[in-house]
């Protein structure tokens, strides 16, 4: 009894630390930009030195992939985002320096 609940928390804890080395599934779609996180009231958000609105039911992101509110961006950041149709932000992912990296080497090729 007791060699299965120290087996399944080995497994457990295993399975936890792989998960936690996966990197972050990002947007392909998706456009690079540098954030200006705190200069513009609600929707508003500063990308590449232009005025943007976040869409309706937009998402922002952290680095740990958690969502955030607005009022949660920082001054300033890379960012990769996606846009709608009508020109909104629909998706918004603050960078980490690896994902920008990585980024930015596909986007050479």
């Amino acid at each position: 009894m007791r060699k299965g609940l120290w087996a399944g928390l080995l497994a457990l804890l295993i399975a936890s630390a792989s998960y936690a080395q996966l990197p972050r599934l990002l947007p392909t779609d998706g456009k690079l930009g540098e954030l200006a996180g705190r200069r513009h009231p609600f929707p508003l958000l500063e990308i590449n030195n232009k005025v943007v609105r976040l869409a309706p039911g937009g998402l922002l992101y952290d680095r740990q992939n958690r969502t955030i509110l607005h009022n949660q961006l920082p001054d300033y950041s890379p960012v990769l985002f996606v846009d709608d149709s009508k020109g909104d932000i629909a998706r918004l992912y603050l960078l980490r320096p690896d994902e920008l990296e990585r980024l930015e080497r596909t986007l050479k090729r």
